[in-house]
């Protein structure tokens, strides 16, 4: 029998070699999880500390908004840390155990947030086309199986893909060309017959994807036949300024989810795969409080009523 050496540590060849460009990454990476940071955990606290944000009109949405703004937090922790230190002193090694756990959270929170964005897009479904029946139709126990069932799905999904991926055997390279545990990255890695594992991560991650998505099309079909049922035109702008922002996270964050995960294995190109991991694991959950809800009047009069309070 072939002898072969187990891997036990991986090494993330990270954003760029060059030297010249990692001051410059580090800064701009720094700054952008710092905002993630203070927006996400800024939108949480103002959703627990304002009273007016816990009517049963407004309950629901800031229910979804407040587990959205946790999950992009935790999601984007679970990778940007490790880069922000490869790039400040070149640390670049992640053991076995650390490369898994980096890999399970970060498919766990990042299913997560795509089952919310589906649970979101139900949520205003029902606000815009049956307002009169939302607060019986969005229950606190509807919204708590919602959130409840993203978990629970998004969690045993990970289970699934970093159980298979950590089942196979890696001897060949140790080198990752990443700046973290992606799937695709590591799974190229792998001596053991992949095709399996690939049929597996393609079926699962299509299911997740085309599921949400339908449910987000559906949602939004039935809201945009409302809209044009509006005669007001400053209601009608507002709806369609609303679902504009919306639909222009939703199709950046699938965008490049699909681009990663839906295509074979010999078509990626690694360098092309960095840039667009960039945007759904640092950009997109720096993004989404303000795409979500930074525009709404609530959360700024919140903001506002907080601010004052630490000012007095």
């Amino acid at each position: 029998m072939e002898k072969r050496t187990e891997v036990v540590d991986f090494i993330l060849l990270g954003l760029t070699s060059a030297p010249e460009l990692q001051v410059a990454l580090f800064i701009m990476i720094t700054l952008i999880y710092l905002i993630n940071v203070v927006g996400n955990m800024g939108m949480i606290l103002l959703i627990l500390l304002d009273s007016r944000l816990h009517t049963p009109i407004h309950t629901p949405m800031y229910f979804f908004i407040g587990n959205l703004s946790l999950v992009d937090f935790c999601y984007s922790s679970t990778v940007t840390p490790k880069v922000m230190a490869g790039l400040l002193v070149g640390e670049k090694v992640i053991s076995y155990n650390a490369c898994a756990a980096q890999m399970f959270f970060f498919g766990a929170f990042g299913t997560v947030e795509n089952y919310l964005l589906a649970s979101m897009s139900y949520d205003r479904y029902a606000a815009v086309c049956k307002p009169l029946h939302y607060t019986t139709t969005m229950t606190t126990r509807v919204c708590t199986w919602l959130i409840l069932g993203s978990y629970i799905v998004s969690f045993l999904n990970a289970s699934i893909h970093t159980g298979g991926m950590f089942s196979l055997t890696f001897c060949k390279s140790n080198v990752v060309h990443h700046f973290f545990c992606d799937i695709p990255a590591v799974m190229v890695l792998s001596c053991s017959d992949r095709h399996v594992s690939e049929l597996v991560l393609v079926s699962i991650v299509s299911f997740n994807i085309f599921f949400a998505l339908l449910v987000i099309l559906i949602s939004y079909m039935f809201i945009f036949i409302t809209i044009l049922k509006i005669h007001s035109g400053a209601k009608h702008q507002k709806a369609i300024s609303t679902c504009a922002s919306h639909f222009t996270a939703v199709s950046i964050f699938y965008g490049t989810v699909i681009f990663m995960y839906l295509q074979p294995s010999s078509s990626h190109s690694m360098d092309t795969d960095k840039i667009s991991s960039v945007f759904y694991t640092m950009i997109i959950p720096m993004l989404n409080p303000v795409v979500y809800s930074l525009r709404n009047r609530e959360v700024k009069s919140a903001f506002l009523k907080v601010k004052s309070l630490f000012i007095c």
